[in-house]
Formats: structure tokens, sequence, C-alpha cells
């Protein structure tokens, strides 16, 4: 029997889905390591190597991203399951909290002026053991919560994520030898425009293949219980709280403090929608599912940059507080400590030079 033509006209529009979705992929990739490349080029590499000697920033960051915020993925999973938090949901949101901090954190570092040094370090270091700690955790946390149901490490895409570990990792290291061997201000304040722009077109990208899973996700997305609403926002909101006063307790600077409250929250929600699609073959499960890093993404772009400019306005990131808004939104105060540090470390040399002469 030859197919009908309702039958290939539905092939030919998944042909088109799987062509688009290709094409996104290497756009998006593309844009990910020019993001990470030229953020990274921004950096003076003195300043990444006292980041990474920074233990108790590295230490915060680490016991955050890999044990509290899985941990507190399972705690809503845990309290919100018998008040209408599906399977579908909560095992999607156990993968969103123990994925590691997405590579837009350095996008918002960068544009919110707080520690990109710090920032670089982070994305490194969670991107390396991410590698170990992804899995252990999404088995620990979804035997404790539905048992042996399913086995979830089937569904990540791990091709795709040794991919962006290595476009992540190539980006830093091609972007830190850029650094290092040109050192001059007018090319990192060029690598910093580079970066910010890619990280626009990025974010485009993601934004048109989160729309493009048609109408029915996007009512989906607001037509949930209470139950949804809290239970995906609580390891955001409470991630964020609990990375500050992690952060406050170990005594670092201010913008570091923003740094890693940004690392340890902003989540690397593509994983989750991956994973989702793999995870679920019945339509309502997969609605269920997706529309968890949807909300996700939303709720940390809100939170995030209303946390961003209230801490740039007490001080807290390298931008005064008295900018105009759009001028600290477009100026990287990064590359401006490295051009006043300069004069300053001339002095310092040259005093060193004639001391002995004196």
């Amino acid at each position: 029997m030859l197919p009908s033509n309702r039958a290939l006209e539905q092939l030919d529009i998944e042909d088109d889905i799987g062509h688009n979705a290709t094409i996104s992929e290497i756009f998006s990739n593309l844009f990910l390591f020019f993001l990470i490349f030229g953020l990274s080029a921004t950096v003076d590499t003195q300043n990444l190597l006292k980041q990474l000697g920074n233990k108790w920033a590295i230490l915060t960051g680490v016991l955050m991203q890999f044990l509290i915020m899985p941990f507190l993925g399972f705690l809503a999973v845990w309290i919100l399951q018998d008040h209408g938090l599906t399977p579908a949901m909560g095992l999607t949101l156990l993968i969103v909290a123990s994925s590691p901090g997405g590579s837009y954190s350095n996008w918002w570092c960068n544009t919110f002026n707080a520690d990109l040094a710090l920032s670089v370090a982070m994305t490194a270091i969670s991107t390396l053991l991410s590698a170990a700690f992804l899995p252990l955790n999404l088995t620990i946390y979804t035997q404790a919560a539905y048992g042996n149901q399913t086995d979830i490490l089937e569904s990540l895409d791990f091709g795709g994520l040794f991919l962006s570990l290595v476009i992540v990792m190539a980006a830093i290291l091609l972007g830190l030898l850029a650094s290092h061997k040109v050192q001059n201000v007018r090319f990192r304040k060029l690598a910093n425009f580079l970066g910010a722009m890619s990280g626009i077109l990025l974010i485009a990208v993601s934004f048109v293949l989160s729309s493009s899973g048609g109408e029915e996700e996007s009512h989906e997305l607001w037509a949930q219980g209470w139950s949804f609403y809290a239970g995906v926002a609580f390891p955001c909101v409470l991630g964020l709280v609990l990375a500050n006063l992690f952060a406050t307790l170990a005594q670092l600077d201010k913008p570091e403090r923003v740094t890693l409250s940004v690392e340890c929250c902003y989540q690397n929600v593509a994983i989750g929608t991956s994973a989702a699609v793999s995870l679920f073959d019945d339509h309502s499960e997969r609605a269920q599912a997706l529309i968890v890093p949807l909300y996700y993404g939303f709720i940390e772009a809100v939170v995030l940059t209303t946390y961003c400019v209230v801490a740039w306005k007490f001080g807290w990131t390298k931008a005064p507080r008295s900018e105009n808004f759009f001028v600290m939104m477009s100026k990287s105060y990064e590359v401006s400590d490295i051009e006043d540090e300069g004069p300053v470390m001339d002095k310092q040399i040259e005093e060193e030079v004639t001391a002995p002469l004196k």
C-alpha cells in the first residue's frame, strides 16, 4: 500500500526538522566556541592563574555545582512528587540540576562585570568534572527518588556532552594562549566584543530552537499546577542564596561572590532538553519533560538578571554603581582593570630597576 499524502507530508516535515536541527547545532557549536574563546582571550593569564590558586573560591564553586545543586533538585522532586510533579518532570529536573553550568555563565559574568577570570576558571573545572559527577549524581538521585523504574543514563547524549567538553576546553586554551601571546589592550577589547556578540547570537539560536517545538509545548508551559513552578524554580532560587552565603563565609571579594552565584545557578538546560527527547517515547510525557528546561531557563534568566543588577547597584561588581546602565552593560571592566594596571606595573618595574642605583 502506498503511503497517504498526509504521511508523506509528515515525513517531509520530519526531514525539514532534522535538517534545521543539524544546521542549528552547527551554528550553536560555532557561536559557543567564539563566545568562550573571545571571553577567555579577554582575561589576563596572570589573573587566571591567581584565580586557579584561589582555593576557597574553587572549592565553594565545586561544592555548589556538584553537591548542593543536585541535592536541591532531588529535594524538590522528593517533596513535590506527591503534589502534582509528574515522574517525567521530576526526572528531567534531576538532569537539569545535576548538569554543569551553562557556557552562558561566562557571558553573564562579562556583561554584568563580575570576576571574568574566576568564571573562565570555574567553567574549565566544572566542564572536566562533569564527565564524572553528572552520571554519578543522576544514578544516586534517580534511584533515591524513583527506584529502578528507568535507566536514565541511557537517555543522555554522551557524544554531545563530549563534543561540548572538547569545544569549551579548546576555546579556553586557545583564548588564553592568544591573551598570553598578544599583550595588547586593543586586542582584548576586540576579543571581548567577539565573545559578547557570539553570546547574543547563541542566545538567539537557542531561542529559535526552544520555540520550534510548536504551540503545544508553549501552551503546556503555562498550564501547570503550582508544584511545577515551585519545584523547577526551587534549585535556582535557593542555590543563589546558598552560593552567596557560602561565598561570603569564605570571605571572597564581592565580584567573586557574584561570579560564583552565576556559575552555580546557571545550569546547562540543553542537556535536559536532549535527554527529555531521548528518554520519553510517550508524547504526553515528553511534552511534560520538555517544559522543565524551558521554564528553568526562563527562571534563571529572570533571577540572575535581577540579582546582577542589584549586585551592581550595591557595588558588588567591577562596574561603578553610578555608571550609566547601558554603559555598564556594554563596557568590559575586566579590560579596564588590565589597562589601569599597566602604568602601575611599569612604575613598579622601574622602581625595582633603579633602586640599586640610588
